[in-house]
């Protein structure tokens, strides 16, 4: 049996690995839309069961409080009504965590700029989003690997840059979108490849993402230096 020429592809070979990729990477789509749903309902659980019965409950116990007239019993009704409070900001967090609402009612301009505020306020980063003036509304796919993209591009600096400042910029030119994460830290490893960077768990599964819906992920220094992480995707219609 003649081995391969390795100078000249088997043309046979070529076709069965694209269609095996085009297969995985239909199999990855299918199953983050999965996760994402089962994300977004168990959310809502959190929201419509947990959240409302906590808040119900801070609601009666201040009632009961109003009738108390001594000073422990006042003290232990105030401890309640703090761990009460701790509970439900857990759940919201939880919620958040799980599913931004914001991005399926308001759109993924409220949700990024959400989401920017509140991670600069709680690790005291210099956060600022830059967005389009214009929300036409994107597939919600779209919207959420958007996100997504954000989220772990934050994470990233936050465990990663040692950044005093980072940057979350969305653009859309009408055919694509790019969502761009970059800050002013230490960049990657010396030595390192922004290929070799990729190779994370975290940044796997988004690059997958994002090849399920045909766009691209790129990891690389910033223009001014630090890192910038890098989604494109090409423009979908709403409802998708």
């Amino acid at each position: 049996m003649t081995a391969p020429d390795p100078h000249h592809p088997d043309p046979e070979l070529d076709r069965k690995v694209a269609e095996r990729t085009a297969e995985l990477t239909e199999l990855v789509g299918h199953l983050m839309s999965c996760w994402d749903e089962e994300r977004r309902l168990l959310a809502r659980k959190l929201h419509d069961s947990l959240g409302s019965s906590m808040t119900a409950l801070t609601m009666h116990l201040g009632l009961l409080a109003k009738n108390l007239s001594e000073d422990k019993a006042k003290d232990r009704a105030s401890q309640m009504k703090s761990l009460l409070n701790n509970i439900i900001e857990t759940n919201r967090k939880v919620q958040l965590g799980l599913w931004n609402d914001k991005l399926e009612f308001l759109g993924i301009k409220a949700a990024l700029a959400e989401l920017v505020a509140e991670f600069g306020q709680e690790h005291g980063v210099k956060a600022s989003a830059s967005l389009p003036d214009d929300d036409d509304g994107y597939a919600r796919a779209q919207g959420v690997a958007l996100l997504r993209c954000a989220e772990e591009g934050l994470r990233n600096v936050l465990h990663h840059a040692q950044a005093g400042k980072v940057e979350v910029i969305l653009d859309d030119d009408g055919e694509q979108l790019m969502l761009t994460v970059r800050d002013d830290g230490i960049g990657l490893p010396d030595g390192a490849a922004p290929s070799e960077s990729l190779h994370c768990h975290g940044l796997r599964l988004l690059r997958e993402r994002a090849r399920a819906l045909g766009g691209t992920l790129a990891l690389g220094p910033g223009p001014e230096g630090g890192t910038a992480l890098t989604m494109v995707l090409p423009r979908q219609v709403p409802g998708a």
